[in-house]
């Protein structure tokens, strides 16, 4: 008998819950996984049920109740410490990139959506000044990070994969899917983030959903 349950939304599309997952199974909680297809007539209903605030992700683990993805990385590393770095300066700002990462980029979000369907196919219309500007903060979020932090591996930190990797893996993800130009640093992180088992497991199982979980809203996107 497993420990508690995570609550996810599509897989394809759930920028939030890779952001739950991730922390989860790096950390080797023993809980069950449901996932609620997102954008169908009942979604709503039946996540309002489980959670809090409305939203995936949420956790269940050994009676406790944890929502937002930030507060289940968080919560997973009190079980496993190593998912934030060692170092009091590294995790300081392993903890900041991550903070900016939850409640910023919005113009990122909004016009590049995750679709793990879609690979290196740029959108028609050229992106705007907002979208250009995040790019490059987070292009240049990771070359910090990686020379000041991860010369001795291939993530942020280094050898291990942190909450700070597992915050920008969805814009991994939309930056693949969008073909989006970034430095050659940055573009060897990005296959790193691509080829980690988790990830490879996470778009297997994406692939593997259901057709009619597809929504047409983001697999038309031109």
């Amino acid at each position: 008998m497993s420990d508690g349950r995570l609550v996810i939304g599509t897989k394809r599309y759930s920028s939030w819950s890779l952001r739950g997952w991730l922390p989860v199974r790096l950390a080797g909680l023993d809980v069950s996984e449901d996932v609620i297809p997102l954008r169908q007539p009942d979604s709503s209903a039946r996540i309002t049920q489980v959670s809090p605030n409305g939203k995936v992700p949420c956790l269940e683990h050994r009676g406790v109740k944890v929502w937002d993805s930030l507060a289940i990385a968080e919560y997973c590393a009190e079980l496993e410490p190593a998912l934030w770095p060692e170092n009091r300066e590294a995790r300081a700002v392993a903890r900041s990139i991550s903070a900016e990462m939850h409640s910023g980029f919005q113009n990122v979000r909004s016009a590049l959506p995750m679709n793990l369907g879609r690979n290196n196919r740029p959108l028609k219309e050229p992106l705007s000044e907002a979208v250009i500007k995040d790019i490059a903060r987070i292009d240049s979020i990771w070359t910090e990070a990686l020379c000041w932090f991860g010369a001795d591996g291939d993530y942020l930190f280094g050898h291990d994969f942190t909450n700070a990797d597992v915050a920008f893996a969805p814009i991994v993800a939309r930056f693949l899917s969008y073909d989006i130009d970034v430095c050659g640093a940055s573009r060897a992180y990005m296959k790193a983030v691509r080829k980690h088992p988790l990830m490879a497991q996470w778009y297997e199982e994406a692939e593997r959903e259901p057709s009619e979980w597809l929504v047409d809203a983001f697999e038309t996107i031109e």
